[in-house]
Parts: structure tokens; sequence; C-alpha cells
């Protein structure tokens, strides 16, 4: 992937930016290898090349650098392609199917970790405004709006995180494409 590591600080600096993207980077990609987020501080500082002061001063702790790491490679790898596709469709669908397919053993490792539901609530506050788009072409009451976004967002999260953790090697995100798109109607019948 060639897209830019980010960071979610407002600092301007840019050696805090660059340190901040080694350790969000070396984060995922330790995780990937060891197929864990148990990954002491010293082994993320190293990857990173930076101390654990550091990694402490930006981030405070092991776990905020795994749920920030995470949420950076959803907001780069996937929220922003799924900005350009219509709601909802089969390519919108697709693509998140693929991210998470493509990621599987890092998101796997997080979402049996002791931050699985930190992951799991940030993420939810990241898919439920694209999620009430949709929602709200089927109601007008915006509470019922924000509730049916929730409840989407929810319902999508449950099934993607047993697929991710449990589904069988290797994934098919083509295969969970269709088994999400064949309850697409049943939210459409609403309307």
């Amino acid at each position: 992937m060639t897209a830019e590591w980010t960071t979610a600080a407002p600092a301007k600096d840019r050696r805090v930016r660059r340190s901040r993207a080694a350790l969000m980077r070396a984060a995922i990609d330790l995780v990937d290898a060891r197929e864990s987020a148990n990954i002491p501080v010293s082994d993320l500082a190293s990857a990173a090349d930076v101390s654990r002061q550091v990694l402490y001063l930006q981030f405070g702790d092991r776990d905020t650098l795994l749920l920030e790491a995470a949420l950076d490679l959803v907001r780069r790898e996937l929220l922003e392609p799924l900005t350009r596709l219509p709601d909802g469709g089969r390519a919108s669908t697709l693509a998140l199917a693929t991210h998470f397919a493509a990621h599987r053993r890092f998101y796997r490792a997080m979402l049996t970790s002791s931050s699985a539901f930190a992951l799991t609530k940030a993420l939810t506050g990241l898919f439920v405004p694209l999620n009430r788009r949709y929602a709200s072409l089927l109601l007008t009451d915006e509470q019922a709006v924000d509730d049916l976004a929730a409840f989407m967002t929810g319902g999508a999260a449950a099934l993607v995180n047993t697929w991710v953790v449990e589904g069988p090697d290797p994934l098919d995100p083509e295969e969970f494409t269709d088994r999400l798109l064949r309850i697409h109607p049943a939210m459409a019948a609403r309307r």
C-alpha cells in the first residue's frame, strides 16, 4: 500500500509526526507478524527506532498506540476510498471485506485482545456517519435515523468481527460481500 502514514497528533513538529507514524507502523507490523497484541513496549519502540519514553510521551501506553494504529489504518486504507463509492452498494461492501481480509492477522489479534472493546467502539464511531447517510434515505425522524445507523453499524461489526476471528482460511471477501448483501433487502424493505 502506498498511502502515507498519518497521525492524529495536533503537534506541528515534523519529528513528532515522524515518530508517531513510525510507532503506528511498527505496531501494525509487529501485531501482524506475531498474531498477538501482547507486544512489549520495548519491542514496539525498537521497531520504530525510538525510545520507550517517546512511545509513552506520544501515546501514553501500548494499548492506546495499538488502538490509534488500527484507527489510522482504517482511515487511510478504508474510509477515504469508501467516501468515493456509492453508499451501501457492492463496491463499498467489497472494499470493507477486502480491507479486513487483507489485514486479518492484525485485526484478529486486536479483536481477541484486551483492546477489542475499545477498538470496536472506536470503529463504530467511524462507521456510524457512513451508515447514517443510508439510514436517512429510509427514515425521516432524526432519532430513528441515528438509531438505525447505530444498529446497522453494530450488526455489521458483529458479523465482520466474527468473520475475521473465526472465518475459514483464507477469508473470501467476495463470498462475505454476497453474504452481507443478501440481508440488504431487509433493510431497504422499509423504504
